[in-house]
């Protein structure tokens, strides 16, 4: 039986896969057309799985294509002659594999050329590619690089500018197309601030899954297992998770592979729910990443809990290096308004918690001296939350720590408040036994306020209650 993948290349015959039809005949036709394209974004996106699927697409559908596959991850901490040794290395064990597969007779000159040829620099590499232009039989060659911004910084201005007079070469030209991924611009890996050298590159964009996509996916579970989702789950999934490929697989893979749901048993919210709420909780790379992220700059917190606020925000200006650098670790992404947004509710949600103050000093004040029954006394008989009141209470207990809230530890005072919020609300669900989720909704149309909810489940409060 296949899974919800979620660690490395998803596979089609491991995994359960969303087809990207549409994205790999674009990406196909750009190299067809010998493009030399890049494509940065955050990790656990799919870049590297959708790029593997691009190359298997286009030698089955053209064989004259020979493609070679590379990775820079291990390369960053080397000399530049040892880069470009590793880099000759990798490239002939990659093109014999495809000569081999593609049963191509070679020629004693390819041979030779191969067995002789030694990279030293970015010069030595040009040659090399201009002497193996005439001997590929009028088959071209296709480099897919992976994990670029691994490459050493010494070495990254002169290896894209040995590339540019390759792609400005006459036809036919070796390499005919290249492809280059990572997570770190062009714009960011030119630490000499000068002008990119790289300026002929073809942009492409692999979005997250929509809400159809993520049907598609879930729906060959259903198809193979025989258990469904109802369709609220599916939309929970997408919009608390905004497509992200990583949250949506992490999310499907605890409904059906953690929660011992009978696999008769429709999946409902209240699995949903619980899911989430594992999700939310848990160490995974993705959300470890996010946050090792949002800790790299003392700046970041100040923008984000800007970005936060119902009330305010910040313009999404790529040309701000905060906001650029941001942007490019997946954490904030350009609204319909032109404002930054947090990129999902889970994020949001993790956000939040990062910068919370592990304990900010008033938690004895949160209620009022004559409650009867704690936080209980803000639930229903039936075990709903009372809402109105809750909220109320948080106004009157700002109102009775007074300037105190100015001395929460480690807090930026623009942004106590919101801490102070969640703060509180999570230590309600913590003590009536529910859990909290973000919504997040923003209106398409400029000049209208900026709401952010936090809503609370309640489904097992109500079976706290009953004990």
């Amino acid at each position: 039986m296949r899974r919800f993948g979620t660690q490395g290349p998803v596979y089609p015959e491991k995994h359960y896969i969303v087809n990207r039809k549409a994205e790999l005949d674009e990406f196909n036709a750009r190299v067809e057309d010998g493009r030399y394209i890049v494509i940065f974004a955050p990790r656990q996106t799919g870049k590297t799985t959708f790029f593997h699927w691009s190359l298997e697409t286009l030698t089955t559908q053209n064989p004259s294509y020979l493609t070679i596959r590379l990775d820079f991850q291990v390369m960053r901490n080397i000399s530049e002659v040892i880069f470009y040794q590793r880099l000759y290395q990798m490239f002939c064990r990659e093109l014999k594999q495809e000569l081999e597969k593609t049963k191509i007779t070679v020629s004693s000159e390819l041979t030779r050329l191969l067995e002789s040829t030694q990279l030293t620099d970015s010069f030595s590499m040009i040659t090399f590619f201009q002497d193996l232009s005439g001997l590929l039989q009028n088959r071209k060659i296709v480099i897919i690089i992976d994990e670029f911004d691994g490459i050493p910084t010494e070495v990254v201005s002169d290896f894209l500018y040995a590339l540019r007079p390759i792609y400005l070469s006459k036809e036919p030209k070796c390499p005919h197309s290249v492809g280059i991924v990572g997570v770190q611009s062009i714009a960011q890996l030119n630490y000499d601030r000068s002008i990119s050298p790289f300026n002929v590159q073809d942009e492409f964009f692999l979005p997250n899954f929509t809400l159809e996509q993520v049907h598609e996916l879930l729906g060959q579970y259903t198809e193979e297992v025989g258990q469904t989702f109802e369709t609220e789950v599916i939309m929970s999934i997408h919009k608390q998770s905004a497509g992200q490929p990583f949250l949506v697989n992490r999310l499907a893979q605890i409904l059906t592979d953690e929660l011992d749901i009978p696999k008769t048993k429709t999946i409902k919210m209240n699995h949903f729910t619980q899911a989430h709420n594992r999700l939310l909780h848990e160490h995974n790379t993705n959300i470890d990443h996010l946050t090792t992220n949002i800790r790299r700059n003392p700046r970041f917190e100040n923008i984000l809990m800007r970005i936060t606020a119902s009330d305010d925000g910040l313009h999404f200006n790529l040309r701000d290096d905060q906001i650029s650098e941001l942007a490019t670790f997946g954490v904030i992404k350009q609204g319909a308004d032109g404002m930054c947004e947090i990129a999902n509710p889970i994020y949001f949600y993790c956000i939040l918690q990062t910068f919370k103050p592990t304990i900010n000093g008033l938690e004895q004040a949160y209620l009022p001296e004559d409650t009867r029954d704690g936080f209980l006394d803000y639930l229903s008989k039936s075990g709903h939350i009372e809402m109105d009141a809750l909220l109320d209470n948080f106004r009157d207990f700002i109102a009775r720590v007074g300037f105190s809230i100015l001395q929460v530890p480690d807090t930026p005072q623009e942004s106590v408040g919101r801490h102070l919020l969640f703060a509180y609300l999570e230590q309600f669900v913590l003590i009536v036994g529910g859990f909290m989720h973000i919504e997040v909704q923003i209106s398409n149309r400029k000049g209208h306020r900026r709401d952010t909810m936090l809503f609370l489940t309640t489904a097992r409060i109500r079976n706290n209650l009953r004990k």
